[in-house]
């Protein structure tokens, strides 16, 4: 019999948590036969009694484990504290919001079966998901991929399936600080396969990416596969650079040819402006690489445990 461990993030999802939970272990309790099953809920420091019932559901099942963060490091790296802390044979990401339905689970381990490596999903929105995060979801993607060499389908979720072998990876080689997983599953290669899947309405509460997190982790997905912004700098540097040399042996001829210049003041306003603001963009843009550059050298851990439930004191 294999092993399988259902990793979920958790952040203030009080409402939902309970139901959550039933019904995934429904769909693992139909699969007990073929997989000794265990769920790992990794609680991002919660404001509110999510881990209380947590702590709760896990004095009832044994199965339940149960990570708390000591701050809120962030869904990346609860995903990471989850991979960081299964040894099964099969590890399966999902968000605890219901959003990502756990009925989907026996055809992703189907999948496995079939020699897959990493099967990840493809959501379909439903259509209560607003007009501005989808054009904002389709606009940030279509960036990142004309920047990044390694592919990113626009429509993949944090919901998927990984084998030992790929989470061994994780936890012994990749250990960057500021990690976006849905590029670096991409990147690892392995054999992979997807599965299409109708977003579902939240079980309640709201989303918990804030305009500010998203705009973050879209920079930090940027920094992390693309040098181009660097390279779109320099060119764009040179280029301006001409311009300005251009301009000036224009204004040199203009002197010896004519014993009054016209004023130029709104000419000078407006390139020094340009300029200006040119500058500062990518002064920004270089700041960013040296902001994930100063996170490596720091060596900071990815993320801190305060406490844990239902572990040996091996684990």
């Amino acid at each position: 019999m294999k092993t399988l461990t259902v990793i979920s993030p958790v952040y203030n999802e009080e409402e939902v948590i309970t139901d959550f939970y039933t019904e995934l272990k429904g769909v693992l309790a139909g699969l007990s036969h073929r997989y000794d099953s265990k769920i790992l809920f990794v609680v991002d420091q919660s404001s509110d009694e999510t881990f209380k019932i947590l702590k709760s559901i896990a004095e009832n099942d044994k199965s339940v484990q149960i990570i708390l963060m000591s701050s809120r490091f962030g869904h990346q790296m609860s995903l990471l504290a989850g991979i960081d802390h299964s040894n099964s044979d099969v590890s399966i990401m999902l968000d605890s919001d219901l959003q990502h339905p756990p009925a989907l689970i026996p055809k992703m381990l189907m999948k496995y079966e079939q020699g897959y490596d990493i099967v990840y999903t493809i959501r379909q929105d439903s259509r209560d998901i607003g007009f501005f995060k989808r054009f904002t979801s389709k606009l940030f993607y279509k960036l990142i991929n004309q920047l990044s060499e390694v592919p990113i389908n626009e429509s993949a979720a944090d919901f998927r399936l990984i084998s030992n072998r790929v989470t061994k990876v994780f936890k012994n080689q990749i250990r960057e600080r500021n990690q976006f997983l849905r590029g670096l599953f991409s990147w690892i290669g392995f054999r992979s396969t997807s599965i299409q899947f109708q977003v579902r309405k939240r079980g309640a509460g709201r989303s918990k990416y804030s305009l500010n997190r998203m705009v973050r982790f879209g920079l930090e997905g940027v920094v992390s596969f693309s040098k181009k912004p660097l390279k779109a700098a320099i060119i764009l540097g040179f280029a301006f650079a001409l311009l300005g040399l251009i301009y000036a042996l224009i204004s040199v001829i203009q002197y010896f040819i004519y014993a009054a210049l016209p004023s130029g003041w709104t000419t000078l306003v407006f390139l020094i402006s340009m300029f200006s603001g040119v500058q500062l963009i990518f002064l920004g843009i270089i700041g960013e690489y040296i902001g994930a550059i100063f996170d490596e050298v720091k060596g900071r851990p990815h993320y801190i445990v305060e406490e844990k439930v239902n572990f040996d004191s091996h684990e």
